[in-house]
């Protein structure tokens, strides 16, 4: 391939030299990339996102990416790749396999909702065994199942240099979880891990006992999700245990489980002596008045680490709500709060206007905004959090301000996890 040509002519040769149909969106993107960048010196990202509603939108195939990783393998300046919401199928893993094995630039790819399945993965998995220059793969959506993340597990066990893996909606299982969560306990490059909506068929938490021993051993992971586990009191009392003798993660998911104000409980006597965690997600359960309760008292007179709590749709009522409200008052640290979806009476309405009044609360910080009717105030909700954007871009595109995903703002790590 001739390298004086631009990427979009290199683009255009590769597929009359093949006869393969030229992508009028891949071209788009590679003649914006140049634009933006005119000496192609610095590291870029390609975002050919599928379901882009800024352009019009041809989705990228298996032979699409085929023409594409052709004139990116000896590629310099190209650093991430965004196939997200495309159609590429176990044909595509095959392309992308061989991508990583020969480009030596790469450090982001984003595999999110293609067709991709247990074949498909277990060439990338290969693939990620010779490879030491990507940091950020992400899987999210596509069905390689139990078996899939078998071989993922098998990677981690070989792979030293990747640091954020995204594995949530892939269906994996408990056999899977247990294998990943194993390797892990030994992994020193991992910082990022997202499991999120597993396919699991017992109520024993079995995954979770295994993942808190994880926990226990491992020193460098910073990130957990555990979205959708199906997790109960017993299982955040035994991540809980695990975690009183980790130092180094900082935020912790565990939204859309089963959690009650007893596994609260837990988790606030472990924020009276956690000094690492910043971030708590607990959106969905089921935690209540009493759980509320547990969490602002371990806030309001111990912990001085956590800058951000979510727990939007807990069954929570004024009561807890206000004793949230009123940690904030002497905890300086917490910044972020998030609790649409709750019991709001007039006292809930009053405290929350009060913070953002007095400026302890910062408007972008929350997902609240007050207003006042015939001297009676009220909250309405704003389209704010911790990570709102996980599944989709706004159509009118990328976000700069990071109100809606509060989480990017307080640790980089998160950075497009």
């Amino acid at each position: 391939m001739s390298t004086h040509l631009s990427l979009h002519e290199q683009y255009l040769q590769a597929c009359q030299e093949s006869t393969q149909p030229e992508n009028p969106f891949i071209i788009h993107i590679l003649e914006e990339a140049e634009k933006a960048d005119i000496t192609l010196t610095k590291g870029i990202t390609l975002k050919i996102a599928g379901n882009n509603r800024l352009v019009p939108v041809q989705k990228v195939t298996d032979e699409d990416f085929r023409m594409l990783a052709c004139i990116l393998s000896d590629n310099t300046f190209v650093t991430g790749l965004d196939l997200r919401y495309n159609v590429l199928t176990d044909i595509g893993a095959e392309h992308a396999a061989k991508f990583l094995q020969e480009n030596s630039t790469l450090c982001y790819l984003n595999l999110m909702f293609n067709d991709i399945g247990i074949n498909g993965a277990e060439l990338i998995a290969k693939a990620l065994h010779r490879n030491e220059t990507l940091l950020h793969l992400r899987m999210t959506g596509n069905k390689i199942e139990n078996k899939g993340g078998m071989y993922f597990a098998s990677m981690l066990q070989i792979n030293l240099t990747l640091e954020k893996l995204d594995l949530g909606d892939c269906d994996l299982g408990t056999q899977s979880l247990i294998a990943i969560a194993t390797v892990m306990s030994h992994n020193k490059a991992m910082k990022a891990l997202n499991l999120n909506r597993p396919i699991l068929y017992s109520q024993e938490e079995e995954t979770i006992v295994h993942t808190a021993l994880m926990m226990k051993n491992n020193s460098c992971l910073m990130e957990l999700h555990l979205c959708k586990h199906e997790m109960k009191n017993f299982g955040v009392e035994r991540l809980c245990d695990a975690l009183y003798e980790n130092c180094s993660l900082r935020y912790l998911d565990l939204s859309c489980n089963k959690i009650t104000r007893d596994g609260v409980k837990f988790l606030g006597e472990l924020l009276k002596r956690n000094q690492t965690l910043e971030i708590l997600d607990l959106n969905s359960n089921r935690i209540e008045d009493d759980g509320a309760i547990y969490l602002s008292e371990a806030l309001a007179l111990y912990n001085r680490t956590l800058q951000a709590l979510a727990v939007v749709s807990n069954n929570i009522s004024g009561k807890g709500l206000v004793a949230l409200s009123d940690s904030m008052k002497t905890n300086m640290v917490l910044s972020y709060i998030y609790i649409w979806g709750n019991k709001f009476d007039e006292a809930t309405c009053v405290a929350f206007s009060d913070l953002i009044k007095t400026g302890r609360l910062k408007p972008n910080c929350t997902d609240l905004d007050p207003y006042e009717v015939d001297g009676h105030v009220y909250l309405a909700e704003l389209s704010h959090g911790l990570k709102r954007h996980y599944y989709w871009t706004p159509s009118y595109g990328e976000v700069d301000n990071k109100d809606a995903n509060a989480s990017l703002a307080i640790g980089a790590v998160a950075e497009h996890l």
